[in-house]
C-alpha cells in the first residue's frame, strides 16, 4: 500500500499513509486529539488512555493487520487513523478522527481508502461494532457499500459488502 494524496472538494489537502509497524506514536498523537465522547464512542464505553499493551496492538501491522493515518494540509499532526484486522476474506474495521477534523470528510475519504485497500487484498466484507448513538460512523460505514445492521444492547454490529 502506498502514500497517496486526496483532495477534498471544498477543503484542504489530505495525505494519507499506511502506518507502520510499531508506531505507536502516531496511534497515541490521534488517541490524544480525540475528546471524551469521540473516546467513547470509538471504543464503546469511557477510554481516559490506552495501555502499553493496547498502544503495541493498535500499532501491530502484518499480513492481517492494515491502517492508513490522515494528515491535513496544514496541520503537521495526524489528523486520523483507520484499521482493519483480516480474517480470511472479512475483516473487522474501526476509525478515530480528532475532534477538529470531524464534520469535515477526513473520515469518509480514509474510510474508502481504507475499503480500497481491503477491495485490493481480497476482501469482501467489513465488519464493525459501532457505539448505537454515533450517527457519523454509521453514515460514513454505509457509504461504503451494502449495509446489514444488528442491534446488540446499546451497539450496533454493521457488516458491509464491498462491491468489486
Amino acid at each position: 500500500m502506498h502514500t497517496r494524496v486526496l483532495h477534498l472538494k471544498h477543503g484542504p489537502t489530505i495525505l494519507v499513509r499506511p502506518l507502520r509497524h510499531g508506531d505507536v506514536r502516531t496511534v497515541f498523537a490521534v488517541f490524544e486529539r480525540l475528546g471524551a465522547e469521540s473516546r467513547r464512542t470509538r471504543f464503546n464505553g469511557p477510554k481516559p488512555c490506552l495501555s502499553e499493551v493496547e498502544l503495541r496492538q493498535l500499532a501491530t501491522i502484518d499480513a492481517a493487520h492494515h491502517a492508513l493515518v490522515a494528515y491535513v494540509e496544514g496541520d503537521p499532526h495526524p489528523a486520523a487513523i483507520a484499521r482493519l484486522v483480516r480474517d480470511g476474506a472479512t475483516a473487522e474495521i474501526a476509525f478515530a478522527v480528532a475532534d477538529a477534523h470531524q464534520g469535515r470528510r477526513v473520515g469518509t475519504l480514509l474510510a474508502e481508502e481504507l475499503a480500497a485497500d481491503a477491495r485490493a487484498a481480497g476482501i469482501v466484507e467489513l465488519s464493525a461494532t459501532v457505539c448505537g448513538d454515533n450517527p457519523r460512523v454509521l453514515a460514513l460505514i454505509n457509504r461504503l457499500g451494502s449495509v446489514r445492521m444488528t442491534w446488540l444492547g446499546a451497539e450496533r454490529e454493521v457488516v458491509v459488502g464491498l462491491e468489486r
